[in-house]
């Protein structure tokens, strides 16, 4: 068994966290079988305090401060700088649409070791928030279907599994900093997207008055109602308004007896009783108030983490396993970052199969130059039982297609071993890797680690760096 040290990022809209994790990695296939590595084991060892997300104004992020939370944060776990194996780092909700996310990105990618992932994206922040919350684990155990409604500063992530699966995603813009109230009940900011609802309800704030109390309570009742008909797979002409940029729709069909679990900040506020309205300073007491008394709260389960869910999940739950079959010219190679993926389409790979590659050649140099990036990795389904020339023809096409170096190929199937030991001998020299198992997708990266257990497998993380707008 090998241990890899995890460290999670979340830079949310109202606050910022810190988790070290460590993970267990190890052989389980037993005697005589095929070796299977898997994460068996995951443990957290450290979690910073809370700490709201620095900005210099209502519009950037103080990248300069939260490099230093960060260190700190570093400092108080006793871990060193690049004493991270993996790891991630999550610009969530409004935070990955301020100006400057990008450079918050790079600065604390850098700083946090060679194998951190910077991403953004409403999608992989929804699953990873359902994984964190425990929600996923619940599903697993108890075989039905759960949604996980992870609700922040400015928006809220749903994230369906069924029997332990994830099988779908959608996002909005409601959050509880949709409404800013300073200490005295003055309404002092007001989102974009809490203009939008104010608008389709025919309801009427002013920033620099005190907001009246039945409107607040009559936006968080509709918002609240909203969600519950998201968690059920389910749209309406508001919920379009305030579907965040880029997010997936609900999945076509939604267990109606699922289970709704929730976390993120304004979660804290649905259970706590003790709560003023303007605790926080902003509209999430309304929110977890109205969502406590809506449809769903029969089929409510408390989840393990609330607030922490992201930061949890970012740290434990985005790094996967190759298959163990897997081929590679050299462990120097690693650790890799930020490669990115070529999707090949079904009729592409039936020609690569086929040996025929002029078109899939010509489209992933077009890729290769798109993206600007001296490599990429091209992802194939592969096969469940292809036979020795069949391999063969795919080994010379690829060879004879792919630019740069190293050539990476991804498989879904269990064909890496041998289709890296066919491509070997045709590549010239060039630096080869060829994993199985992997599923990354159109729009996404990788980062790939070192190998571990003797070689046997490797980690691997899927990403988007695609920020909101």
């Amino acid at each position: 068994m090998e241990k890899l040290y995890s460290v999670g990022i979340d830079v949310g809209t109202s606050t910022t966290q810190v988790v070290f994790s460590e993970l267990c990695v190890a052989d389980t296939s037993g005697h005589f079988r095929i070796p299977e590595a898997k994460i068996t084991d995951k443990r957290v060892l450290y979690r910073s305090p809370i700490h709201p997300t620095p900005l210099l104004d209502f519009t950037r992020i103080d990248a300069d401060a939260l490099r230093q939370i960060v260190a700190t944060e570093y400092k108080n776990a006793g871990i060193s700088v690049g004493g991270t194996d993996t790891g991630a780092v999550i610009i969530t909700g409004e935070s990955a649409r301020k100006e400057n996310a990008a450079a918050v990105l790079a600065g604390l990618s850098g700083f946090a070791g060679k194998f951190v992932v910077a991403t953004a994206g409403p999608d992989l922040e929804s699953r990873i928030a359902g994984q964190g919350s425990g929600a996923q684990e619940f599903s697993r155990m108890r075989k039905c279907g759960v949604v996980n409604l992870d609700i922040g500063g400015g928006t809220t992530n749903l994230a369906f599994f069924q029997s332990g699966d994830f099988v779908g995603c959608s996002c909005y813009d409601i959050g509880g900093k949709m409404l800013q109230i300073a200490s005295g009940g003055t309404l002092s900011a007001m989102s974009h997207s809490a203009q939008n609802a104010l608008r389709y309800l025919n309801l009427r704030l002013t920033i620099g008055t005190v907001p009246e109390r039945r409107v607040l309570e009559k936006l968080a009742t509709v918002l609240a109602d909203e969600l519950a008909t998201a968690a059920q797979g389910k749209t309406s002409a508001l919920l379009e308004k305030l579907r965040t940029p880029g997010s997936s729709l609900p999945p076509a069909r939604v267990f109606a007896d699922s289970r709704i679990s929730y976390s993120g900040g304004v979660a804290d506020c649905i259970w706590d009783d003790t709560l003023s309205e303007l605790a926080y300073g902003d509209f999430g007491v309304y929110l977890g108030k109205a969502i406590r008394g809506n449809v769903l709260s029969e089929r409510v389960l408390r989840s393990e983490e609330t607030i922490r869910a992201t930061v949890i999940g970012a740290g434990s739950h985005t790094t996967e396993l190759s298959g163990s079959t897997v081929h590679y010219s050299s462990a120097e190679l690693f650790p890799l970052q930020d490669i990115p993926v070529y999707a090949a389409s079904s009729e592409q790979e039936a020609a690569l199969w086929r040996g025929d590659c002029a078109d899939f050649a010509q489209d992933f140099l077009n890729f290769i130059h798109q993206t600007d990036s001296p490599h990429a990795a091209v992802e194939l389904n592969g096969k469940a039982n292809p036979g020795y020339r069949e391999l063969t023809l795919l080994a010379r096409a690829l060879v004879r297609s792919l630019t740069g170096q190293p050539l990476i190929i991804l498989l879904h199937e269990d064909n890496a071993k041998v289709l890296g030991q066919l491509m070997r001998p045709l590549a010239g020299g060039r630096a080869l890797i060829v994993l199985d198992s992997i599923y990354a997708g159109a729009n996404t990266y990788l980062d790939i680690g070192k190998p571990v257990l003797g070689g046997m497998t490797l980690p691997v993380i899927v990403k988007t760096l695609i920020l909101g707008v």
